[in-house]
């Protein structure tokens, strides 16, 4: 096997961490997660992290990069990098191989490319000249900064600062000393039908409800979590915590986080087919074969390294 390591990517809902953990199984892997928030201890059904999945036929697959900081915390993609290498140097010193797993398209590419990236501090200075702005003409600064950055979360005026004071800092600080591995990996994407997937994102969004979601959300803020901190995070913490505030009426907020779902798996796509034109070379499995199908290809590819 020539590659460093397998990739799998797909939209939320696609089924790629079962996949995962199948294909971990067979070749005695350990999974790194590239999830931008199942880093976050107690915040489980929110962020879909199915850690039930990680057993497959009586075997537990270790995982990484779950569960690894506190709820409120504001954890980046430099930090990620950081994390990535210790867990990937960690595992293939055990003769093991890495499976990255997940669809935060900015986390995977920011290691599979090797981004020379630094920890961005505050820019107090910054955020009072964009305090009055608003979420579309921070969306439009945003985009006129060349550096990559990840639009795929950016659905909140807090989110959209951070993201300009990160491509501001950079642009007056080159960056040029921190080295970061080149990584040859196997990149394979799971390919769902839109109307499938959206079928599957409502009836998973309904079935999270039923289990807990709103309590999971009631739980963080009675912990003494700012409801802005869980709103920061975006998709089920943002509108859930309007519900339980009550700044949205039960019924509107399935409505609008469903919507909101929907569209942040379109935006993922979105940026896993930019990857494709980036010159990554991403290997699409039909979401809708067999688990034993979709883990042998994926074993073809990797022994056959094409």
């Amino acid at each position: 096997m020539k590659y460093d390591l397998i990739t799998l990517l797909g939209p939320t809902a696609s089924g790629k961490t079962s996949l995962a953990a199948a294909v971990a199984a067979r070749l005695d892997a350990e999974i790194i997660s590239g999830d931008s928030r199942q880093i976050y201890r107690r915040m489980d059904l929110g962020t879909g992290k199915d850690l039930a999945d990680y057993t497959v036929d009586g075997k537990t697959i270790p995982y990484h990069l779950i569960d690894i900081a506190e709820p409120g915390y504001k954890y980046n993609v430099f930090e990620f990098q950081r994390d990535f290498l210790k867990a990937y140097t960690d595992i293939k010193s055990r003769g093991r191989l890495p499976l990255l797993c997940g669809g935060t398209g900015m986390y995977l590419e920011s290691v599979l490319k090797g981004y020379r990236l630094l920890p961005v501090p505050e820019n107090q200075e910054l955020r009072a000249r964009l305090s009055d702005k608003t979420l579309p003409e921070l969306t439009a600064l945003l985009a006129t900064y060349k550096r990559l950055h990840n639009v795929t979360d950016v659905d909140t005026v807090k989110r959209a600062v951070r993201a300009i004071e990160i491509e501001e800092y950079y642009r007056q600080q080159p960056v040029d000393a921190r080295s970061f591995p080149a990584l040859n990996s196997l990149i394979v994407g799971v390919d769902i039908d839109r109307e499938l997937r959206r079928e599957r994102i409502s009836r998973r969004l309904r079935q999270r409800l039923e289990e807990g979601m709103v309590e999971e959300v009631r739980r963080l803020l009675d912990e003494g979590i700012a409801p802005e901190s869980l709103i920061y995070y975006g998709l089920e913490y943002k509108y859930l915590t309007l519900y339980v505030t009550g700044q949205l009426a039960y019924e509107e907020m399935v409505h609008q986080l469903e919507i909101a779902i929907h569209q942040f798996a379109k935006r993922q796509m979105t940026w896993f087919r930019g990857m494709e034109r980036r010159g990554f070379s991403i290997h699409w499995i039909d979401a809708t074969l067999s688990m034993q199908e979709k883990v042998n290809r994926i074993i073809e590819l990797q022994y056959n390294n094409v």
